[in-house]
């Protein structure tokens, strides 16, 4: 493109020249005046002086016009995905492409924008996306943005007016202003619980464009039978739920569907509470002193959660003197209210180098193994007591006991090590230390040699013996450390070893928390991916099939990670309560989709409608028709009645110029001289 314009250069200072034009004018004022002849010429020929003083240059420039830019944000979060959007957005799309390619000098950048980037509370980041496309945007040449959305975006600048958007916003708004929504939001939920109480949950149902009639809600909480309520649209409902478990305790609450209604994925909401134990309550029974009974003691007081109740036998039964034994302590030990009437109040009971003696009676033994097998814990920690006759394999308790001593003690040095069913297991995988085998932890030089039955073998002594030895009784569990000399790890000898860590996963694990269950399958939702976990002693897992809220199902194979832990992923796309199964356990894990995309589903403009207005543009829905796109000059309204429009910048570079002096050619030298000549010969007449 060619561009032809007049430009001055100056032979003289500018002041010169309109100094020698004011003298001139004011000579020829006076010459007029008197009414002398030759005035015009004289008149010409001052004009042409002064022209040629000042030089002007007939400058040509070859231009290369600079496009303008106008970027496109396509929603494709997912409440673009119900309904007519798809098919309103894909058109908008292609309307759009082909009115910027008719416009001239106009290009068009089309970003495409997600929900939940990276966090499941992220919603549609559509302004982000536009001012990361704007990054490499020079302002003079940026036309305008165009949003192809439902209108919910999460990101709107809170101040319109100060967007940063250097020109006209316009929105293009899929769905109706008619569509149908039923929602299930709620207002308050506890993140976390008492195992054993109750909590309330606030939630409200939201409808547009319903009946307005009382629907009934259905609240689940986990595998417990469904309460159903009739709530009115936009009524507040408080619930109460029983936290039944440590760990998660999911509720889901969900609304019938509205007939016609625009999508069925906010008509659920999940509640997550995290059960968690108020006061654990421990029954630590010593027997024979020894330089260990301390360190259990300090472990248990240290931990703020534990409610330590400590029974210390401090005469062993060799030195019976005859000495009732109501008698032996100042305070009679409430013996009967702790093994008969409050015992199934303690969440574990630990005997630490426990005989049989007269203070605990074969009956009180007898509600203890009971006390397990009703869901009760227990641990023994024993050393040459166990093997003795008078040791506790000759109470009731044998009968929950999975390692049988055979009589004899190993007394030789040893560093404890994990079996391959303790490199699985939860309480002893991962210790610290456990990396670099046996040699990692300091030795130790006694054990109870014993034959196992039943139960898991997860760590060793010498020539493979069993050292700590896990088990499951109906429906309490039991763990039997089968060496007195832990004590030394806690005084550091020999480097030490886990021991605090150890006994921690131990009394956790024997409580039956969720997180040390070594048959588990869990799924918990991780940004937008559902992430399924399967712990297993077994050397695979089976495939885990997974039911999505709306029904649908999908099978999945899991990889192991590390040994005895198989892991899966299912991006989220519903939200809601997805059900796990792998034939055995059956798990149920709740998905959020997006939480912040799933609040509000209708499509609407008061969003960026102050956005839009705020920088000249307009919004248009997309049911009226695909608004003219047409190219506009700077300062002008940018959008009207049916049509949108972009800004025309007129930016170019110039790729050459070339200059032609009016005054530098015999043609005008020629013309000046004529016009002085004719002025000299009219004054000679």
């Amino acid at each position: 493109m060619t561009s032809w314009n007049v430009v001055f250069e100056p032979v003289l200072p500018w002041l010169l020249i309109a100094a020698v034009g004011v003298a001139g004018l004011a000579l020829l004022a006076a010459l007029a005046f008197s009414r002398a002849r030759g005035t015009p010429l004289r008149a010409l020929a001052l004009a042409l002086l002064v022209a040629a003083l000042a030089n002007p240059v007939v400058r040509s420039e070859q231009r290369d016009p600079i496009s303008d830019i106008a970027v496109a944000v396509v929603d494709r979060s997912l409440s673009q995905q119900n309904g007519q959007r798809p098919a309103q957005t894909e058109a908008a799309v292609t309307a759009l492409q082909q009115a910027v390619a008719r416009l001239p000098n106009t290009e068009l950048r089309v970003v495409e924008v997600t929900s939940g980037a990276g966090t499941e509370d992220d919603g549609t980041r559509a302004f982000d996306a536009l001012n990361r496309a704007l990054a490499d945007v020079p302002t003079e040449r940026f036309a305008g943005a165009l949003m192809i959305t439902d209108g919910q975006v999460h990101d709107a600048p809170p101040d319109a007016a100060k967007s940063g958007i250097g020109g006209p916003l316009h929105g293009l708004i899929t769905g109706s202003r008619a569509e149908k929504d039923r929602q299930i939001a709620i207002e308050k939920a506890p993140r976390f619980g008492i195992v054993g109480q109750e909590q309330t949950i606030t939630f409200r149902l939201n409808e547009a464009n319903g009946p307005g009639q009382p629907v009934p809600v259905t609240v689940t909480l986990g595998d417990a039978p469904p309460l159903t309520i009739d709530v009115s649209p936009g009524q507040a409902v408080e619930v109460p739920v029983s936290v039944d478990h440590a760990g998660q305790n999911i509720v889901e609450i969900t609304a019938p569907p509205l007939d016609g209604e625009i999508s069925l994925q906010n008509n659920r909401a999940v509640a997550v509470i995290e059960g968690v134990r108020d006061r654990l309550r421990v029954l630590l029974v010593s027997g024979e002193p020894h330089p260990g009974e301390r360190t259990w003691r300090n472990l248990l007081k240290s931990d703020a959660s534990v409610d330590l109740v400590h029974f210390t036998i401090l005469r062993p039964p060799e030195k019976q003197d005859g000495t009732p034994t109501k008698e032996l302590a100042l305070i009679a030990f409430p013996t009967r209210e702790l093994f008969v009437d409050k015992l199934d109040q303690f969440d574990l009971v630990i005997f630490d180098r426990y005989r049989r003696q007269s203070v605990l009676p074969a009956a009180y033994m007898f509600n203890i193994a009971q006390y397990v097998k009703d869901g009760g814990a227990v641990l023994i920690a024993s050393g040459p007591d166990l093997a003795a006759e008078d040791g506790l394999y000759s109470t009731p308790l044998a009968d929950i006991m999975t390692a049988i001593p055979t009589g004899d003690v190993v007394e030789e040095p040893f560093r404890p090590a994990l079996t391959e069913q303790g490199k699985k297991h939860p309480v002893t995988k991962d210790l610290p230390g456990s990396a670099a085998g046996a040699t990692g932890w300091g030795r130790w030089f006694r054990l109870v040699d014993t034959e196992t039955s039943s139960g898991e073998t997860v760590m060793s002594g010498p020539d493979n013996k069993p050292l700590l030895v896990l088990s499951r009784q109906d429906k309490g569990r039991v763990a039997q450390l089968l060496s007195d000399q832990g004590w030394l790890w806690a005084r550091g000898f020999e480097g030490g070893g886990p021991q605090t860590e150890l006994l921690r996963r131990l009394a956790h694990w024997l409580m039956k928390e969720p997180d040390l269950e070594e048959e588990a399958l869990t799924g918990e939702q991780t940004g937008n991916t559902l992430l399924i976990e399967r712990r297993t002693m077994a050397d695979s897992a089976a495939p885990v099939t997974v039911t999505l809220p709306s029904g649908k199902t999908e099978t999945l194979a899991l990889t192991q990670v590390s040994p005895g832990r198989f892991q899966a992923q299912l991006p989220v796309t519903e939200a809601g309560l997805h059900r796990l199964t792998d034939g055995k356990l059956v798990a149920v894990a709740a998905g959020s989709g997006d939480a912040r995309e799933m609040t509000s589903l209708l499509a609407t403009t008061a969003i960026i409608g102050p956005v839009s207005a705020a920088t000249g543009g307009g919004v248009d829905w997309l049911e009226d028709g695909m608004p003219q796109l047409v190219k506009v000059e700077a300062g002008r309204q940018m959008a009207g009645s049916g049509w949108i429009g972009l800004r025309a910048n007129d930016r170019f570079r110039v790729e050459s110029v070339s200059d032609t002096p009016l005054f530098a050619t015999l043609l005008s030298l020629a013309v000046l001289l004529l016009a002085l000549g004719g002025m000299w010969y009219r004054e000679s007449r």
